[in-house]
């Protein structure tokens, strides 16, 4: 298994890893699964400014993390939400902690102090995942989306990436930080 940047050509095969997750889960509160060019346009749109990367073995993609901006307002660009996907037949493997290890990585180097992870809850298994990698929990929020016949809690899962300081380092673009 290796890892690289996502290309809009990915699209088509990372939501096929998508589509299960809309389809039958509340782990996104997407109610339909998006086009193949509305997925591809979101990878071009992300890669302006944060890390999409893909795990990939041979010719088969194995799953994708992403970040994206915490709030629009120029203060908070120093956070950022995460977000990750893996084939169902490939989770509990570790290719969510390494992809979530390099997308940090990649952040890192971008001056993000935040990451943050906005997950439906309950859910024991992300919750876990999220606690190993670091995460704590920060906020529950009661009955915040209706999926599947039902509200769902949501709470965001926190960790500090790179410590503040004041004034905070320039946020680097992710493009600027591949070069």
């Amino acid at each position: 298994m290796h890892l690289r940047i996502a290309t809009p050509e990915d699209a088509p095969k990372l939501l096929e890893i998508y589509r299960p997750y809309v389809e039958h889960t509340v782990i996104t509160f997407e109610y339909e699964v998006p086009s193949v060019e509305e997925f591809a346009n979101r990878i071009c749109h992300t890669l302006k400014q944060y890390p999409y990367l893909v795990a990939e073995e041979g010719e088969s993609l194995l799953g994708y993390a992403y970040a994206s901006p915490f709030k629009s307002r120029a203060a908070y660009q120093w956070s950022v939400e995460t977000s990750i996907y893996v084939r169902q037949d490939m989770r509990h493997e570790g290719v969510g902690t390494i992809l979530y290890q390099e997308l940090e990585r990649f952040l890192a180097r971008q001056n993000v102090c935040n990451v943050c992870a906005c997950i439906a809850y309950p859910n024991p298994p992300s919750v876990a995942f999220h606690e190993r990698l670091g995460y704590t929990t920060v906020a529950h929020f009661h009955h915040s989306g209706y999926k599947a016949g039902k509200w769902w809690d949501m709470i965001w899962m926190e960790k500090e990436l790179v410590p503040h300081s004041i004034p905070p380092k320039t946020f680097v673009p992710f493009p600027d930080v591949q070069r």
